[in-house]
């Protein structure tokens, strides 16, 4: 993975990726409808409980803010910290950050929530964390075993590993087309690297198709998105043209739009406790 080149295509989207990242969004929200919905039935948690089951919560790859969020508003934790790779995210953060961002129930303080630039594989996360979550961003991982293993000395013993990443099938016609993209993980092997430190309270995968009205459109809705962090090759008219071409033949549906599968994959784990 090249950490500069895709810091940089999502510096570029960060102004449009609200917009166009309709996917990433409904992502956002159904991880946290899956992560409160675990928690309920698994440790039987009533709904004015989860603050204090989550004082301390780490999002790795924030972006914008969309799941921070909800984060904010499902969890009210005493303190978040906020991570991204990309340090131009702060501006999108900021007004989460100042003490007034979000309206807390009656008698509790407010969240304290400040913003940590750097690579997450890398950094040290705060020690006795109880949540730490992300959205649409471990696909981006170079070792995600490494991160597991990492995440499970921050968090406390029992602590929660909650993320989205996605599929094998995510932009499968983009790939197909361009020999190009990244190297998805199945849930299996996903659910595989994180058991050696975690137990795996849920798991489950979802296909959701996008349509467009032309190729260009969804290379549009990319760029906007900043996921074509990893593609170096020139645009040239030829390629382009060639690209559309096989794009309408292989992927047009009935309506006679052009698809873009989206493949999220959804887990909670919860931190071993130590032997």
């Amino acid at each position: 993975m090249d950490k500069q080149l895709i810091a940089e295509r999502f510096a570029k989207a960060r102004s449009t990726y609200t917009r166009e990242a309709r996917v990433q969004q409904q992502v956002a929200g159904k991880m946290m409808r899956i992560l409160t919905d675990v928690l309920y039935s698994a440790e039987h948690i009533l709904p004015e409980t989860l603050s204090a089951r989550f004082r301390h919560i780490v999002e790795f790859g924030c972006g914008t803010g969309s799941y921070s969020r909800i984060l904010l508003q499902t969890l009210q934790p005493d303190t978040l910290l906020l991570n991204d790779l990309c340090r131009e995210m702060e501006e999108c953060v900021g007004e989460l950050c100042s003490a007034q961002a979000i309206p807390r129930k009656e008698g509790s303080t407010e969240t304290e929530v400040r913003f940590l630039p750097g690579d997450a594989e890398s950094l040290d996360f705060p020690e006795y964390t109880d949540l730490i979550t992300s959205c649409s961003t471990l696909q981006w991982f170079n070792d995600p075993e490494a991160f597991f293993l990492r995440c499970h000395h921050a968090l406390a013993k029992d602590g929660i590993l909650a993320f989205s990443t996605f599929g094998t099938e995510n932009m499968h016609q983009i790939r197909r087309l361009t020999g190009h993209g990244l190297d998805y993980l199945p849930a299996q092997r996903l659910q595989q690297l994180l058991a050696p430190h975690f137990d795996v309270l849920h798991a489950e995968e979802e296909i959701v198709s996008l349509s467009f009205t032309t190729p260009q459109a969804v290379l549009k809705h990319l760029k906007q998105t900043g996921v074509t962090g990893t593609e170096k090759r020139i645009w040239t008219r030829g390629r382009l043209q060639r690209f559309c071409e096989e794009y309408i033949r292989q992927f047009t549906d009935a309506d006679g739009n052009v698809t873009l599968t989206y493949h999220p994959i959804y887990i909670i784990a919860k931190n071993k406790k130590p032997v």
